[in-house]
């Protein structure tokens, strides 16, 4: 096997990783919205986020959402055209969201949480790499 085959079986894994993780929460905040909504809005209680959680949340679960379906139209792409696009900017969206999470958490001093999204955000970092 070539080294074609391993960078596009890694790129496929990756995104598997980025549909589930994505398309999981963002339809999980839409059918549970108020369940997350009231967990939100204790968790933020005492930071600058405050009275923005309800806004801060209609913007990240769009932002998962369009992440976890850019990424799906990517692994569609990437199977049946090998092209790249669409896979990339799902792993931008992705990123994106994730670094929203990343700053949600620091600003908000949940240090541990913080770690928990450097976890998901190595492996998109490197999604990203390997699809420039």
């Amino acid at each position: 096997m070539d080294l074609h085959f391993y960078q596009n079986a890694t790129e496929i894994v990756l995104l598997i990783f980025l549909i589930i993780t994505f398309l999981q929460s963002g339809i999980d905040k839409v059918k549970d919205w108020k369940g997350n909504l009231s967990w939100l809005i204790g968790h933020f209680s005492k930071s600058p986020f405050k009275n923005s959680v309800p806004l801060m949340l209609g913007i990240l679960t769009v932002t998962e959402i369009l992440a976890g379906l850019l990424s799906l139209v990517g692994l569609v792409h990437l199977l049946l055209h090998d092209n790249k696009s669409f896979a990339l900017y799902g792993a931008l969206v992705s990123c994106l969201a994730l670094l929203m999470l990343f700053i949600g958490q620091r600003i908000n001093k949940d240090y541990v949480g913080a770690q928990t999204i450097v976890i998901y955000l190595v492996p998109t970092v490197f999604l990203l790499f390997l699809l420039q």
